[in-house]
Formats: structure tokens, C-alpha cells, sequence
């Protein structure tokens, strides 16, 4: 069409045309600083920065955020992320990365219409973090709601297999001499009785402490009361170990027996007590209680919350571990874990030309979500603190 007064473009199909101005959006992430007690870990390493950069976003990080994981500001500075001092201005940041969820002052410092993503922690919230967020219309995802295409929760069972590994190791630390413990060995050593693990819970926590625990050559025992859950852990560990449902005569036999008893087993709003003080009580001197459940309560009766500077402390001889937060002894583990979550989800938005588009298409991310705009979506946290919620499918299609 030589003579023709129209171009190309102007002759193509209207459909078609809105196809072509999609675009790719361009993300700002402000990661901040972490403030809460004992809190080391960090939303992207300096490699996750290097991808999201390399695709045209721009990443904010304070200074000092990944120095509790042994990630200095020079490697991100070099990833390509603009490192300053000013928490306002990172906070001032479109879309906010956090491990932790944010306090009341820290949401003061967000702009309104934020998109918020960091673990959402629902039993340690006040109604005021809700109303804080309702009034900034902030947009918020909780990374421990978001599912993947199978259904299950990535970042809670990335962070139970951590937990379930350390609660071993940490066992066999406590165990030996160096600890005041009683020179136990976890190895099975030849000649020598393997030493008796008692794990209550098959869930992700269970499996991996199991793992760990038969990987040095101690002698386990799982009990759970889901048979299907003990039927997977005997097929993923791929060996035949002891099971048993909660019969309270044969936990009780096996309590008295263990050198170490680790904790899984987490309830709706608390984790059930299995284990009674009497119990405890009739335990072995020396033996080791690894709570992994005590940020919802604990399994034992006999558990108190302690902290990684003072993590034990004995009850009638037993030594008791009850610290809430064990992924973050192991922060840049723990740290890589997290990125390697968020990174892909980040580059979907970026590739969706935002947040809206995502949410619209991908249900396991839209799972997560608990406030839209200002709008709680959740309706666990409307039940929990007495709030009215909207569904999300109906705010968002």
C-alpha cells in the first residue's frame, strides 16, 4: 500500500494494538533494615538483587540490612541495589520487602497505596497493626499465606525444613560434654547402643528432624496422630522406622527411653500439650527437649519461651531449648531460602506490568493476600480480631 494515508500501526486491529502497549512494569523494592529482637535474616541476597536488576528493576536496600546473614552493602551495592542510611527513604519505597512484619512506627513511615510483602505473624498482632495498615490503603501479602501450583505453602515448609535439620543439630550440641550435657554422641558408632530420638509430629518438621536424626544413626521414633502422615514420612524417608499414633502408655515408654525429644506439632490457634510435666518428670537426667512447636505454645507442658543469647534452661534435670525463632541461627541459610521465594514472584509481577495483573491470574500469590487498597481480605484475621473483610476475587475481577 504505497499511496495508502494510514501506517502499519494505525491499520492493525484495536485488540490487537492493546496487546502490544502492555508493558512491562518496572518494579522500586525498598528492603528494609530489620529491627525486630534477634532478627538476622533478609528478603533478597546480593545474587536475587543481580536478577531483578538485570531485568530493569530498581531495589532499595539500608544500609546494614544483610549483615546479619553475612551479606555485606558492598555485594549489594555491586548487584546493582542503591544502598543508603535513611530508613525513611526506603520505606518510602512502591513495594516494601520485610521478613518481619512491619511495627506501628514503620508503618507510619509508608506512603499510602504501598505494596507490603513480609510474613504476617497473626498471633503476635494487635488490631492497631490492621487499622494502621486500612489507613495508609496499603496493599499486603503475607509470604507464609502464599501457595504454590501444588497447593502447599513454599515459605512455611522452607522454613520447617530448616527448623526440623537445626532442631538435630542442636540437639547434639547440647548433648556433648562441651554443653554440660551427657556426652552422647548422635553418630551410631559400632559396639555402641545409637543413642533414642522421640519426634512428636510428621509434619515437614518431623520428617526433616527424622532425616537429620537417622543420617547421623540415632534411633527414631515419630508419632503422630495422622496415620497418612506417619504412611509419607515412612515413604519420603524411604526406610521403615518406628511409628505410632499418641497411645499415651507407648509415648510414655519411648519418653522415658529417648535421650532427645523434639516437639512438631502445631495446632489451629495453639499447639496441643502432648507431654505433661509428670511425664517430663520421669524422662532421663540429662535429656535433651527440643520445643520446636513454642511459637504456638509448645508441645510440652513443661516449655517456657526462652532466646538465643539464654536458649535453655532445665525442668527436673531435663535440659529444655524453647527458642520461637530457630531459622534465624542459621540467617543466611534461612535468608537464601526466603529469596529464592520471592525472587521468581517479583519477576512475575515485573513481567505482568504489576501487582493487579498478577494478582488477577495467579491464585496461589492472590492466597496470600490479606489486605487490598485498605481492605482486609483475610477472613481468619477479620474472625481473629473482630474486623469486617472482603472477598478478594470479588475486589479484584
Amino acid at each position: 500500500m504505497p499511496n495508502s494515508p494510514f501506517t502499519k500501526a494505525q491499520l492493525l486491529p484495536q485488540e490487537e494494538t492493546l496487546e502490544i502497549l502492555k508493558q512491562k512494569g518496572e518494579l522500586f523494592i525498598g528492603i528494609p533494615k530489620e529491627t525486630h529482637f534477634q532478627e538476622k535474616r533478609v528478603c533478597l541476597t546480593p545474587d536475587a538483587v543481580s536478577a531483578l536488576t538485570a531485568n530493569g528493576h530498581r531495589v532499595m536496600i539500608e544500609s546494614g540490612a544483610g549483615i546479619g546473614s553475612n551479606f555485606n552493602d558492598k555485594e549489594y551495592s555491586d548487584a546493582g541495589a542503591e544502598v543508603t542510611k535513611d530508613s525513611a527513604k526506603v520505606y518510602s519505597c512502591p513495594i516494601i520487602l520485610k521478613v518481619e512484619p512491619p511495627s506501628i512506627d514503620e508503618i507510619s513511615l509508608i506512603n499510602p497505596q504501598t505494596i507490603l510483602i513480609s510474613a504476617l505473624q497473626l498471633k503476635t498482632q494487635s488490631k492497631a497493626y490492621f487499622e494502621a495498615l486500612a489507613k495508609k490503603r496499603i496493599t499486603a501479602l503475607a509470604f507464609e499465606f502464599i501457595k504454590d501450583d501444588d497447593g502447599a505453602y513454599p515459605a512455611v515448609r522452607c522454613l520447617s525444613e530448616i527448623a526440623g535439620t537445626a532442631s538435630i543439630l542442636i540437639a547434639s550440641e547440647l548433648l556433648s560434654n562441651v554443653n554440660g550435657g551427657n556426652g552422647l554422641m548422635l553418630g551410631n558408632i559400632s559396639g555402641v547402643p545409637p543413642t533414642e530420638v522421640v519426634i512428636l509430629g510428621a509434619g515437614t518438621v518431623g520428617e526433616f528432624a527424622a532425616r537429620s536424626a537417622i543420617g547421623l544413626g540415632a534411633n527414631v521414633k515419630v508419632f503422630d496422630n495422622s496415620i497418612t502422615k506417619l504412611r509419607c514420612v515412612q515413604s519420603n524417608l524411604n526406610q521403615t522406622i518406628y511409628t505410632s499414633t499418641m497411645q499415651p502408655k507407648n509415648l510414655l515408654k519411648a519418653l522415658k527411653r529417648c535421650d532427645v525429644a523434639i516437639g512438631a506439632i502445631r495446632g489451629n490457634n495453639r499447639a496441643p500439650v502432648v507431654v505433661t510435666k509428670p511425664m517430663v518428670e520421669q524422662m532421663k537426667p540429662g535429656s535433651v527437649v527440643i520445643d520446636v512447636s513454642i511459637d504456638m505454645g509448645g508441645c510440652f507442658e513443661s516449655s517456657e519461651v526462652t532466646t538465643h543469647d539464654h536458649p535453655t534452661f532445665e525442668y527436673n534435670g531435663v535440659t529444655h531449648y524453647c527458642v520461637p525463632n530457630i531459622p534465624a541461627r542459621y540467617s543466611r541459610s534461612a535468608s537464601v531460602s526466603i529469596s529464592n521465594i520471592f525472587t521468581p514472584y517479583l519477576l512475575e509481577i515485573g513481567e505482568n506490568g504489576g501487582i493487579e495483573n498478577t494478582l488477577r491470574f495467579d491464585k496461589g500469590l492472590r492466597n496470600g493476600l490479606y489486605f487490598y487498597h485498605g481492605i482486609l481480605t483475610n477472613k481468619s484475621v477479620a474472625d481473629w480480631f473482630g474486623l469486617d473483610f472482603s472477598d478478594a476475587n470479588l475486589l479484584i475481577f
